[in-house]
């Protein structure tokens, strides 16, 4: 009898609010899903990138000078003009000049540095689902050489760790 009564009470009281959270659930991955097929995802910046990869990111801000890569612009900045400087943003901070990337100090703090999406593209569809197709795992060459070109490396006396320092 006592058994009967816990699982009345069980279909009752429990199972219809479980229903729910777990149509909540799909229908918002189901959006998201959706909504990853009719736009362009947003740069979300490094910080978010930590909730999840920790040991990734701390090993990031730890090791990696382009975590820092802003400090660079402010430091040369000074006999630059403004057409020189955002010449700097392209490479020294997060998705300048894309959709969803850094427009300036003020309107996107978090994309000031060059930071995980410089590499692994816009991260806010992968954020949002978990899902490792939603960002890129596996950069060929030619993505570091976007920025590390032999032009910049002699010009900044700078040998980049292609493939060795970011995590």
């Amino acid at each position: 009898m006592k058994i009967a009564y816990f699982f009345r009470l069980l279909i009752r009281y429990l199972l219809p609010p479980l229903m729910i959270i777990s149509l909540v659930i799909i229908t918002n991955l189901t959006l998201t899903i959706a909504e990853t097929k009719n736009r362009t995802p947003h740069y979300v910046g490094s910080l978010v990138c930590k909730g999840c990869h920790k040991d990734v990111y701390d090993s990031f801000m730890t090791y990696a000078r382009k975590s820092r890569s802003f400090s660079s612009i402010e430091r040369v900045k000074k006999g630059l003009t403004e057409e020189e400087i955002k010449g700097c943003y392209s490479c020294h901070t997060t998705g300048y000049g894309k959709h969803g990337g850094f427009v300036s100090l003020e309107k996107t703090p978090h994309l000031k540095n060059a930071g995980c999406e410089v590499c692994h593209g816009p991260g806010e569809f992968h954020v949002k689902t978990k899902n490792p197709q939603f960002i890129k795992r596996r950069m060929p060459k030619e993505d570091c050489e976007i920025c590390h070109t032999t032009e910049r490396v002699r010009a900044f006396r700078y040998k980049p760790m292609i493939h060795g320092g970011a995590h």
